[in-house]
């Protein structure tokens, strides 16, 4: 089978690999498309581990199954998650899956960008989901990335009728918005530097989106009446223009990863929580009953995921797919597809 084998940023290359072999807890998917996430072009988050088939976003079709599965058939619909919770330690117990180190080593084999993916026992048992017969597999692919965002909202507790500021509007941003907005919230202000991105917020459902330079709090106050943000979601690691934006007894929600993994942050302590309230917290990954709550979104079209997608590209052409998710200003770019079997 064909894959798109990643060495670095500049350096896709489409190689032959066999097709995986499944065991009797296991099966085979046939992947219709794949989804490009932000961290895809996260370079220092995987060069150490490279060559490696990126891809974690798919969507396809079981076209094999062990002898002991009995949920899935041969010819079903699927929406794959690539990592799954162990639901038994202390921080699952907890509510915490995104600590489960279970969670933290799962994945199918090799990886999205391919035209077959093995999916383990354990994905097989909790991380497959039927795709309905009127949602499309491009679609499908967002159910792991907007399961990452309502499992970041309800970290944040996020409520009906708060204003929610994001900073950032990249991919993930783009689906905090419309989640947000599904939700409940009143008033919703996204926040970027780039104006094509910020042409998208306003499409999908923010009802202003500003620059973010040192006007951006003032542009904030002016919106609301002079109040700041109940909900600050931190889409780009903008951490000072956050902690101005809070408003007190509010919330920031850390989602995305820092650009620089050896950053530090210096925060005023009694500005931001003495006698103030404000709330850091973040997380990480979809577990299974909020990737099981972003597809009935999609489906039920609450949640219009189709409207973010900017590119459709096939599987030889990741390389070009990653220079389109690393310079998204050039390309106006947002949610790239990957065709794997064309």
């Amino acid at each position: 089978m064909r894959v798109a084998m990643w060495y670095n940023n500049r350096d896709v290359r489409l190689e032959e690999m066999p097709t995986p072999t499944i065991g009797e807890d296991e099966v085979l998917v046939r992947v219709e498309a794949g989804g490009l996430c932000g961290s895809d072009g996260m370079e220092w988050y995987r060069l150490h581990r490279s060559p490696l088939v990126l891809g974690h976003e798919i969507a396809g079709v079981i076209v094999d199954a062990g002898a002991r599965v009995r949920r899935f058939r041969v010819g079903a619909r699927v929406s794959v998650a690539h990592h799954v919770p162990c639901n038994t330690c202390h921080y699952c117990l907890a509510g915490h899956h995104s600590c489960c180190t279970t969670l933290q080593t799962t994945n199918f084999v090799p990886g999205g960008f391919s035209e077959y993916v093995r999916v383990p026992a354990i994905n097989v048992d909790r991380g497959i989901l039927s795709v309905p017969d009127d949602v499309s597999f491009e679609d499908a692919t967002f159910v792991e990335p907007l399961g990452c965002v309502l499992r970041g909202l309800r970290q944040a507790q996020m409520r009906p009728g708060l204003t929610v500021f994001v900073i950032g509007c990249g991919i993930s941003a783009q689906l905090m918005i419309m989640a947000a907005r599904a939700l409940g919230a009143g008033l919703i202000v996204a926040c970027d530097s780039i104006p094509f991105r910020l042409e998208m917020a306003r499409v999908h459902g923010a009802d202003a989106a500003i620059e973010s330079d040192d006007t951006a709090v003032d542009a904030l106050r002016e919106l609301t009446g002079g109040r700041r943000a109940d909900l600050v979601v931190l889409c780009r690691p903008l951490v000072p223009l956050a902690l101005r934006a809070v408003e007190r007894g509010g919330t920031v929600l850390f989602f995305s990863g820092a650009e620089d993994p050896k950053e530090t942050i210096p925060v005023p302590w009694n500005e931001i929580f003495w006698r103030t309230e404000v709330t850091l917290t973040s997380s990480y990954a979809s577990p299974p009953k909020d990737s099981a709550t972003a597809l009935a979104l999609i489906e039920s079209r609450r949640v219009p995921v189709g409207s973010m997608i900017t590119h459709r590209l096939g599987l030889g052409e990741l390389g070009a797919a990653i220079e389109m998710l690393t310079h998204p200003w050039q390309h106006r770019s947002m949610k790239i597809i990957i065709e794997c079997l064309r």
